[in-house]
């Protein structure tokens, strides 16, 4: 199941947030939204994910039906008072039970099964998060930040944690992040909107070679996007 994105407008008491801004996201491709604070990318993932229903636009797919769209906030947003388990297996059918304990044996989470999230630290949680997202078999998974406030080596941990469910369990992914490393180790594509209104401006597309790859080339594609934002925004 592939994406089409088509957002002619989308405004606040008459103040545009998006406007003209249109992408499509392939089936099993990870495309990585980056841009300006404030210029609408929380936003663009609530109008995808059917939160926000008032704007001028299409949201399209491929296949007929309702896709299953796992989200992953800022925050993990998990239930304090069930453990790591009961969070992941709350909206599953007992029969998708042994697949999703399979998930948490893969990501390195079954060890903390039987905690509870107030015990857990901010990354672990996050982590707990993304298990919670892939096991539902979606056909898409909207990530908001989900690395944002994590030391280098905690967010590595994390972006690994989220590489692992995705060889796991396929799926087409967006991730929308202010960090350039983040956006290079895992994308396909890497997105850059326009400050508002936003708009797709350009795209850098991540050599098939060197996508989910070591950390340095992370780091050189990383700089390339750098410069290549910085660029954009200097003539705004």
């Amino acid at each position: 199941m592939s994406l089409r994105v088509r957002i002619r407008d989308k405004s606040f008491d008459d103040r545009p947030v998006l406007k003209g801004l249109e992408f499509d996201l392939g089936e099993r491709e990870i495309v990585a939204l980056v841009g300006p604070s404030g210029c609408g990318k929380t936003t663009l993932l609530k109008i995808i994910g059917g939160l926000d229903l008032d704007y001028d636009g299409t949201i399209a797919w491929t296949d007929a039906g309702s896709p299953r769209i796992g989200t992953i906030f800022q925050e993990p947003r998990l239930l304090p008072w069930r453990t790591v388990r009961q969070n992941l297996i709350l909206v599953l059918p007992p029969y998708a039970h042994p697949a999703a304990d399979e998930l948490l044996r893969h990501l390195g989470l079954w060890p903390f099964r039987d905690h509870f999230p107030p015990t857990l630290s901010l990354g672990m949680a996050r982590r707990v998060a993304i298990a919670r997202a892939f096991a539902i078999a979606p056909e898409l998974v909207l990530l908001d930040e989900p690395f944002v406030s994590l030391d280098p080596e905690m967010a590595q941990r994390s972006r690994d944690v989220l590489l692992e469910a995705w060889r796991q369990r396929a799926t087409s992914v967006l991730l929308v992040t202010h960090d350039p490393v983040g956006a290079a180790a895992l994308a396909d594509r890497i997105l850059v909107m326009s400050p508002r209104p936003a708009r797709i401006v350009t795209q850098i597309e991540v050599p098939a070679a060197q996508r989910r790859s070591d950390h340095p080339t992370a780091l050189q594609v990383a700089a390339q996007l750098e410069v290549v934002v910085g660029q954009y925004l200097a003539r705004t």
